[in-house]
């Protein structure tokens, strides 16, 4: 039966308790290399990382998965008025305990005063807690510069859509303190050319997304530094010209990387598979789009101010309507789904978590570490990730059961 609820009333109730305690070993092999290696932790620190002989386990060991777009997750909303820093941490531990190591917290569209707001409660969160600090590989700024259009506009308020202002966004980096990485943005927008080229010489990655560009827009933005196509696919009216349009021009410029919210709502199976292999895989990167429904119970919820379902499927719509309201799902999800879908390995699929958005961000110093580790079994009939541990700046921040 369907409820009405608010999404605090539903929160994990088990994530402030979330490091066991006592000495762990567990054995596997790493997953890009097949290397059998044996982890020691005791009292939830990694006391060594060693190669043995040989791990008779199923366990594979890979870097921990970087999602570059999370609007919130367990019932935490980065995006109301009233989030805290205890939000955007518990938020994070939220996220550990289903392998997402490292994110780029999204604030969306909204009010100046409002995206202020979130930008405090997050800097407060990894001054106040280091290992979330370890985590947050800076902030995504997800408009408000996109189009206004019903469809390309997606669940973003409309009265609060406008044109890139500099001194607008200098504020908000100020109030950061330098952490906004990535900003998503329409590039047909006044201004926006220029405005991309101050970004990109900040050394920001700038995305389109949420926009409804022509192909000069979309070559003028190219050439002024954009980077990355947000959520390729989505953020689109619901019909568009067979060809040319703005999917088809960014799906074919190389410059372009693309993230993708493999859930199989966001994108059908075949236009996944068909993605991916147009951009290929060096250029594509997976991403949650998780709104603060993901590990929530089906059901109908106020969320960004509008009613929203989210239904047994993980799939989130604005009431009465056809349009998607972010995702529920988490990025193991989106491994998993990539390979089912596009029929890649389970290294290449964990790959577009891993190496390369760590490659799109330039993060190599701060995620490339035998600390920074999530293991668990791979259930190939089933397409499944059944994670074990996740480690995080050589801290266990989630465990399931003990191995045997």
């Amino acid at each position: 039966m369907t409820k009405n609820r608010s999404l605090r009333e539903n929160r994990l109730e088990s994530i402030a308790d979330l490091a066991p305690e006592g000495h762990h070993v567990y054995r596997g092999h790493t997953l890009f290399n097949n290397t059998p290696v044996e982890i020691t932790i005791v009292d939830d620190r990694v006391q060594s990382i060693c190669e043995v002989a040989a791990a008779d386990t199923n366990i594979q060991i890979s870097p921990a998965p970087i999602d570059i777009q999370v609007n919130g997750f367990a019932g935490f909303d980065l995006n109301v008025p009233t989030v805290t820093s205890e939000d955007v941490c518990a938020m994070v531990r939220a996220l550990w305990r289903v392998g997402t190591g490292f994110l780029c917290p999204t604030v969306v569209t909204g009010s100046f005063e409002g995206i202020c707001n979130s930008f405090r409660a997050i800097v407060e969160a990894c001054k106040t807690d280091a290992l979330v600090a370890h985590s947050v590989l800076g902030i995504h700024l997800e408009g408000p510069y996109i189009s206004a259009e019903d469809g390309p506009r997606g669940a973003h308020p409309l009265e609060h859509v406008r044109d890139p202002d500099s001194d607008e966004f200098q504020r908000w980096q100020d109030i950061a303190e330098g952490k906004i990485s990535i900003v998503t943005l329409a590039p047909e927008k006044k201004n926006t050319i220029p405005f991309i080229e101050k970004l990109v010489a900040n050394g920001i990655v700038v995305a389109l997304g949420h926009t409804n560009a022509s192909a000069d827009d979309i070559r003028a933005a190219i050439d002024a530094g954009a980077k990355l196509s947000t959520h390729l696919g989505n953020g689109a009216h619901a019909l568009i010209r067979r060809h040319p349009n703005y999917i088809w021009e960014q799906l074919g410029a190389d410059a372009l990387w693309a993230s993708l919210i493999v859930d199989g709502h966001h994108l059908p199976p075949s236009v996944a598979k068909s993605m991916m292999r147009a951009k290929t895989l060096d250029r594509c990167v997976l991403v949650s789009d998780a709104v603060a429904l993901a590990g929530m119970e089906p059901g109908i919820y106020q969320f960004a101010g509008k009613s929203v379902e989210l239904t047994a499927e993980r799939c989130v719509r604005l009431v009465g309507t056809e349009y998607l309201a972010g995702s529920a799902i988490e990025l193991a999800r989106g491994i998993e789904n990539s390979v089912r879908f596009a029929g890649i390995s389970l290294k290449e699929a964990v790959s577009l978590a891993t190496l390369q958005p760590m490659r799109l961000l330039d993060a190599k110093t701060q995620v490339e570490s035998e600390t920074n580790l999530i293991l668990f079994e791979w259930d190939a009939a089933q397409y499944e990730i059944n994670l074990i541990a996740t480690i995080v700046g050589g801290e266990l921040v989630y465990h399931a059961e003990p191995p045997q």
